[in-house]
């Protein structure tokens, strides 16, 4: 499989938590689909403390893990919303 493109999309999403609506970060998202996964290289502003949890609630919204070889984050289903 081929590595996902390092200058990427144009179109940006802030990513916010589904449940207190605190924004957790803009994304570079490319297509229509659903927030599945977020590549670390496309995350243009972080508002989180600690990875994949949230700072207002402290809930975990995602996991760490490595898609096509390139560090992403794994969202889990229901937990964010991309605006």
């Amino acid at each position: 499989m081929a590595k996902p493109n390092k200058k990427g999309p144009t179109k940006t999403v802030e990513v916010l938590c589904a449940g207190c609506k605190t924004q957790l970060f803009k994304y570079r998202k490319g297509g229509k689909d659903a927030l599945v996964k977020c590549f670390k290289e496309r995350i243009t502003k972080d508002f989180t403390n600690e990875p994949c949890i949230c700072p207002q609630c402290k809930v975990q919204f995602a996991r760490d893990t490595l898609v096509r070889g390139t560090p992403a984050y794994k969202i889990i289903g229901g937990k964010v919303t991309a605006k």
